[in-house]
């Protein structure tokens, strides 16, 4: 290999991605040097200029001018008859400076500096993919979808850098396509076998934040700060916001005109349930506002053991639970307190309280029905036994057994 096939192979590693010219610099010297001190078993008389931008490097060595007859080792010295050959007006203990040519090196040296060059750069280029995006955790990204497997797929960003977004971080109803764009947040970065995985993320509650901060001028300036996100991806989320500044409604200006803003948002996240809510540390406010758009009759806090007993009107339970539950479960998690549900108003003295049927019906399956907000046996009966299926961890099976016992006590 001669010094211009060098020099080509060289040039590739020129506008790589992430890399600097001055770190490209210093580890192509680094690479000479560890070579060219294998082969004099010193690199002190060794001179390398490295110019990026032509993809070219040359080797000066340094010898000393001894008497002729007295050289000891000519890599590092030279006699003096050679050295006024090359400058007349040299002397004795003056330094030469010689160039060093690529074909000195052998055809398997210079095999193996390529080698280990392509080696120290591809660990480089992993050290620096994993630093830049070890900084934009929590960052939104928008990439195509490269590869897509059952359980992840690959999406390539702007530079071609490869990120995977897993199932179990994507929106159950998420369907992705090769070569579409997809828009998710980076929620973490790890190192396997000393490459960098980037992991993406549709369901984190970083993302909601991130897509909010895109579409609401307001909280990107920091006008409006969002205090709390929790989410059931796909189905539901709660956003508790908070406005400094009297002058701004905080969820008028999330929501915009005619939902102009949170339609956006609710469009990528697949039609999730977006509740906006006004924050505040008044907690039974806060549960209040969290549980729309149920009416609260009132609540009672026990702060020992962080529960908090909401008393509904029989028409309001099924609006404060939501479908599949996940209005009061988000509402808890918003607020910091397990919700119990319990229907307010008269009381029904043909009604009968469910723990009278304590020795019909097993206790898990009871209290299974109560966090629901079926607390008497005429709440059950008036749900049909598939919303009880679906509300509930019950099989079917059991409901309707729950069901005959229940109706038989009216009959």
């Amino acid at each position: 290999m001669n010094s211009l096939e060098l020099v080509d192979s060289f040039s590739e590693f020129k506008e790589l991605k992430n890399i600097d010219k001055q770190t490209m610099q210093r580890v192509l010297e680094d690479v000479f040097r560890s070579m060219l001190k294998k082969k004099f078993n010193t690199d002190e008389h060794i001179d390398i200029i490295v110019n990026i931008d032509k993809g070219d490097v040359q080797i000066f060595l340094n010898k000393e001018i001894v008497d002729d007859g007295e050289v000891e080792d000519s890599n590092t010295e030279i006699a003096y008859s050679d050295a006024v050959k090359i400058e007349p007006d040299f002397e004795i203990g003056e330094e030469v400076t010689e160039e060093f040519k690529f074909g000195d090196f052998g055809r398997r040296n210079v095999l193996s500096l390529r080698q280990n060059l392509i080696s120290r750069i591809m660990e480089l280029e992993k050290d620096n993919l994993y630093k830049v995006y070890k900084e934009r955790i929590g960052e939104i990204i928008t990439g195509e979808v490269y590869q897509v497997w059952k359980k992840e797929i690959m999406v390539l960003d702007d530079e071609g850098n490869e990120l995977l977004l897993p199932k179990s971080e994507q929106i159950p109803s998420d369907y992705f396509k090769k070569g579409e764009t997809v828009r998710a947040v980076v929620a973490k970065v790890d190192m396997r076998n000393s490459s960098p995985v980037i992991i993406l993320s549709r369901t984190a509650p970083e993302f909601l934040e991130r897509l909010f901060e895109l579409e609401v001028p307001e909280v990107f300036d920091g006008l409006i700060t969002i205090k709390k996100i929790v989410r059931e991806p796909g189905e539901r989320a709660k956003v508790a916001v908070e406005s400094y500044d009297d002058r701004v409604d905080p969820v008028g200006a999330c929501v915009g005109m005619k939902g102009s803003r949170i339609h956006g948002i609710v469009r990528e996240l697949r039609n999730e349930n977006i509740d906006v809510i006004n924050y505040t540390n008044n907690s039974q406010l806060l549960i209040s506002r969290a549980l729309s758009p149920a009416k609260i009759s009132s609540i009672e806090i026990n702060e020992e053991d962080g529960r908090a007993k909401v008393f509904l009107k029989p028409d309001q339970v099924s609006l404060a639970i939501g479908r599949g539950g996940h209005n009061i479960k988000l509402a808890g998690r918003l607020c910091g307190y397990e919700l119990d549900v319990y229907r307010d108003g008269e009381v029904d003295i043909e009604d009968v309280d469910l723990e009278e049927f304590a020795d019909e019906i097993d206790g898990w399956i009871i209290d299974e029905l109560k966090a629901v907000g079926c607390d008497t046996a005429k709440s059950v009966l008036e749900l049909k036994a598939e919303d009880l299926v679906q509300r509930t961890d019950l099989e079917q099976e059991t409901v309707e057994e729950v069901l005959r016992i229940l109706r038989s006590e009216f009959e």
